[in-house]
């Protein structure tokens, strides 16, 4: 009996662990989308809303969006912060957005919106992880 509820509770253990990966993965690539596969409607809502509303803003701010090189500490650090948006991020890159030379003044503003969009949606997407993994109510 006892190693059938071991069983039972590893089982249960390891489909959480599961569940809160995929949470995690989700919410990195899609915005909120880790909350809403937990059932957290209004918070996912929430998350989805403001992240893409703040990497939208920011470009239409004319931000650079950085790319992978190793020349520069603060460009690496950037590109890491732009990378947390997930798909926002590939897709806007893969499109050419944010590649143009800065010509605005307001583009450094834009290029701080980004990378905050994208820190804040990796914070999300460790929040969906911990609340499915049970570490969080």
């Amino acid at each position: 009996m006892a190693q059938r509820a071991d069983a039972v509770k590893q089982s249960a253990a390891s489909q959480a662990n599961r569940l809160g990966y995929m949470a995690l993965i989700a919410g990195w690539l899609i915005p909120g989308a880790g909350h809403l596969m937990l059932r957290r409607w209004g918070r996912g809502a929430l998350v989805l809303a403001s992240i893409t509303c703040m990497f939208v803003l920011g470009m239409m701010m004319g931000a650079r969006l950085y790319a992978p090189n190793t020349a520069d500490l603060l460009d690496m650090l950037g590109f890491l912060g732009d990378l947390g948006s997930g798909l926002l991020y590939l897709v806007g890159h893969g499109l050419g957005f944010g590649q143009a030379p800065v010509q605005v003044v307001t583009a450094d503003y834009g290029a701080k919106f980004v990378v905050v969009a994208g820190l804040l949606n990796l914070i999300s997407a460790v929040d969906a992880h911990s609340i499915a993994v049970g570490r969080k109510p």
